[in-house]
């Protein structure tokens, strides 16, 4: 089984954890393949994962790791197996305390795969000529570089002028991205599965504009008002970015391939939201007699 390994070098036990993969692999039948800054972490040389056929792949990490390992398999439906070693993991499966069961059940094919809808973003000139294309799995967003300030955009679903936004920037997320970024700005959970897009204004400066939800299969498109295209980044996931300049326009669509994430059972989305982002916790408030 061919199986690639993506991992967060901040993480202090990381070249432990990859030590004791490196020696589980041979009794596993797993072939290792490694994305080269982890090439210091490993106890003897493993070949790149670069253009390899993976039947796998393994995040160490964060949320945030699962996501570059998802862009990396961008255009190929690859299992991903997210072990956390961080704090949240919202989209992780697996702990360094699980990690053994977890290999066991990934050489086996024991588990759930669920399948999350991705956005393919364009930059794009204004002849239509694309000078980025990315995926993203959370969201795309377009705000100002440097200090806070105000972005004025057009936003088109569908080709339809929804109108000029006034805020602080504009967030297009997934329902995967609806428990990160969206979310904190306002917007509202959407569970995995629901086959829709969500436009979120980031600190709106007008009380007439608010999240919209609508179906996957539109395009949004946003484009900078005139006077206002200076400064602008486009982010994708909050991991990789690109400016914007005057007369380019930001082009998001669901993308053709979904990312899959496998799950080991236990809590479903509902049980993680109540255990990850402490939803209905009331256990610091006594009760009233």
């Amino acid at each position: 089984m061919k199986v690639g390994v993506v991992g967060n070098p901040r993480y202090r036990d990381l070249r432990a954890v990859l030590e004791h993969v490196a020696r589980q692999a041979p009794y596993k039948r797993m072939s290792l393949y490694t994305e080269d800054r982890l090439n210091d972490f490993w106890p003897r040389d493993i070949l790149s994962l670069e253009g390899v056929e993976l039947d796998a792949l393994i995040t160490f990490g964060g949320d945030g790791t699962l996501l570059r390992g998802a862009r990396l398999c961008a255009g190929r439906e690859i299992p991903i197996l997210g072990v956390n070693l961080g704090r949240v993991g919202f989209l992780t499966t697996a702990t360094r305390e699980t990690l053994d069961p977890a290999l066991d059940a990934l050489v086996a094919g024991r588990y759930l795969l669920e399948r999350r809808q991705a956005l393919q973003a364009a930059i794009k000139d204004f002849e239509g000529n694309h000078r980025v294309s990315q995926l993203a799995v959370n969201d795309v967003a377009v705000h100002k570089g440097g200090v806070a300030r105000v972005v004025r955009v057009n936003v088109f679903i569908q080709g339809e002028n929804v109108g000029p936004y006034s805020a602080d920037g504009i967030i297009v997320a997934t329902p995967t991205g609806s428990t990160a970024y969206s979310l904190s700005a306002g917007g509202p959970i959407v569970v995995p599965g629901v086959e829709a897009i969500i436009v979120t204004p980031i600190a709106a400066h007008t009380l007439a504009v608010r999240p919209l939800v609508v179906p996957s299969t539109y395009r949004i498109v946003i484009e900078p008002m005139a006077g206002w295209a200076d400064d602008l980044l486009v982010s994708f996931d909050g991991q990789s970015g690109s400016t914007l300049a005057p007369g380019e326009s930001v082009d998001v669509r669901r993308a053709d391939h979904m990312v899959c994430l496998i799950r080991l059972g236990g809590d479903g989305f509902f049980g993680r939201m109540r255990k990850k982002l402490h939803w209905g916790d009331l256990s610091d408030r006594e009760a009233v007699r």
